[in-house]
This record gives structure tokens, C-alpha cells and sequence, in this order.
């Protein structure tokens, strides 16, 4: 029998890095969760402790087909989140962010539910305001190797504001700021796994530049707070909103701080920049703050205290 607080809840991306956080957090609150996937970046292993669980269910399913399912909530996570992989096919990356969303919104007019969108800082591009407020319309080159990301999630955007304009659709977009912990992709070429990979092995840690550009780094207990407390919110409360960790620190600091906890010999090695690479990237977070009462509480050193032994694990 179904709790009256129980609801139906759909995750997309769902055995990704944020997606199986979401999915045991969901979990364990007792909802009955669908996660789709994939599988295309993420990995069955992050959601292996769910599989046993009754109110967990699992489906191979591409979000650029459609879906028919019946449920109360939808997340909509999936979409290759980092360079490497969102390069490797930029053109199903971008396909990903705009038929999936044109699919999953699909889905929750039919059924009438709420639905999430996993947005990103990167709609905001190389910006030229510091730090991002929501209202900023972002600084971004719509013909670069990031543009299959960065356009493709700023189309979502415009498709979850058109539908709920045109349909009443109750929506939520979150832009999400770095985010980091157990769970991520180890060859996934964002900084700090690859901080972390090549600190444990002892090679030297690759900085992009100068390693002065700056980066805001979010602990994903947090952020996956800030997701359920965004769901729960009154239905006017659609932002978007910005979802990281204020904090702001240059990628030599972290590189630094990863040498210092894992006890690494590694030496710091200079890249030249890449392309359309952000050389700032902190959010404000004053709207979550205002209307969800949520910000971060988990500092960089003591998320990457969490987050090594991860990395460790899968070493060994």
C-alpha cells in the first residue's frame, strides 16, 4: 500500500553522478523511483545498492525517444555534463538536451506532473558580470566546441519556460554551479577527479593557463538538497535558480589543496587554455537562499575529504 506521502518519481540520468545520488535520497525518503538511463557516461555500479530495493526501478531508455510512464514528479538529469564527454558526439549531446526535454515535457503535460530541469552555469557562457545572478542573459559563442552544452541546455531552458507558459506546466529549472563528490566519472576530464586521479597516482596534476581562473566548487549532498527542497516549493517558485557553493577558489588553489589531503608527490604541469573555456564561474545564490533557505554547508576541504577515498576504491 502506498504511503499518502508517497509519490511516483521519475529521474532521468538517474545512475549518473547526480541522478544516483538523487535516486538513494529519494529512495530512503520511501517514494517510488523510476530511474531511466542510458548508460551512454554513467555506470551501473552507482546505483547497485538500489537495485534490491522494492520501491526502485530500473530502465534502459534513451531520453531523446519518448516515454510513457505514470508518475507524479520528474527529474530531468540526463545529458552528458562534461567536456569530454559532451564532445565525443556534440551533435547526440545536443539532440540529449533538446529532445529530451521536448520528450520529458511531453510526458509531464500528459500526465500532469511536476518537472525539474537540471540546467547548468554554463548557459551563462565566459561571463562578463561577476558573480551570476539569474537575470544575467549569459556571454556565450554559439558556434564553439562547448556550444552543443552550452546551447542545447539554453534551449531547455526556453522549452520549460514556453511550456509553462503555453500549458501551465509546472516547472522548475535549476542551474547547476561545479559539483563534486563520490559517484563522478573517473575519466571524465573535470578538474577535480582528474585533480584527484592523477594526485593518487602521484603524476603531475595538469592546470589549463595560468591556473588562475576561478571555479565554485559544490558538494553534491548539498546540491541534491537543493534539488528536493526546489521540488517542494510553491508551483510560482520556477525560477531559474542558481545552485553551487559561493565559494570561489582558482584551480591552483585546488590542486594544491588535492597534493596536501591524498599525500601525493605530484608536480603541477602547465596547458595552454582551452577553447571557449570560462575564466570566472561563481554563483549568486541569493534567490536559493530567499526562496528555498538553502545554501551550502559542506567546505571544499572536508567534500574532498569525502570524495577521495571514492577515487581510492576504484584504484584499488
Amino acid at each position: 500500500m502506498r504511503l499518502h506521502t508517497q509519490k511516483r518519481i521519475l529521474v532521468t540520468g538517474g545512475s549518473g553522478f547526480l541522478g544516483s545520488h538523487l535516486c538513494k535520497r529519494l529512495v530512503n525518503e520511501g517514494h517510488d523511483v523510476l530511474c531511466v538511463d542510458n548508460f551512454f557516461t554513467s555506470s551501473k555500479e552507482n546505483i547497485t545498492e538500489l537495485l534490491d530495493r522494492p520501491n526502485f526501478e530500473l530502465m534502459r531508455h534513451d531520453v531523446t525517444f519518448p516515454l510513457f510512464v505514470e508518475v507524479d514528479e520528474i527529474y530531468n538529469l540526463a545529458c552528458p555534463a562534461s567536456p569530454i564527454h559532451y564532445q565525443h558526439d556534440p551533435v547526440q549531446t545536443t539532440k540529449t538536451s533538446v529532445h529530451g526535454a521536448i520528450n520529458m515535457l511531453g510526458l509531464a503535460k500528459r500526465i500532469k506532473a511536476k518537472i525539474l530541469q537540471a540546467s547548468t552555469s554554463e548557459v551563462y557562457g565566459d561571463p562578463e558580470v561577476h558573480p551570476q545572478k539569474e537575470d544575467y542573459w549569459g556571454h556565450v559563442n554559439p558556434i564553439g566546441i562547448r556550444s552543443c552544452y552550452d546551447e542545447g541546455k539554453r534551449c531547455a531552458e526556453t522549452l520549460f519556460f514556453d511550456y509553462n507558459r503555453q500549458h501551465k506546466l509546472r516547472i522548475k529549472v535549476a542551474r547547476i554551479f561545479n559539483t563534486y563528490g563520490p559517484n563522478m566519472h573517473p575519466n571524465d576530464g573535470r578538474v577535480v577527479s582528474n585533480f584527484i586521479m592523477q594526485a593518487l597516482q602521484n603524476q603531475p596534476i595538469t592546470l589549463f593557463g595560468d591556473g588562475l581562473q576561478t571555479r565554485s566548487f559544490c558538494y553534491v549532498d548539498d546540491l541534491i538538497e537543493g534539488f528536493v527542497r526546489f521540488m517542494a516549493s510553491a508551483d510560482d517558485v520556477i525560477g531559474p535558480i542558481n545552485m553551487g557553493n559561493p565559494g570561489e577558489f582558482t584551480i591552483k588553489e585546488l590542486a594544491e589543496k588535492v597534493i596536501e589531503l591524498t599525500g601525493s608527490k605530484s608536480k603541477l604541469s602547465y596547458e595552454p587554455l582551452p577553447s571557449d573555456d570560462p575564466t570566472q564561474r561563481q554563483p549568486d545564490i541569493s534567490v536559493a537562499k530567499s526562496t528555498l533557505n538553502w545554501e551550502p554547508i559542506v567546505k571544499l576541504e572536508e567534500g574532498l575529504k569525502k570524495t577521495i577515498p571514492y577515487f581510492e576504491t576504484l584504484l584499488r
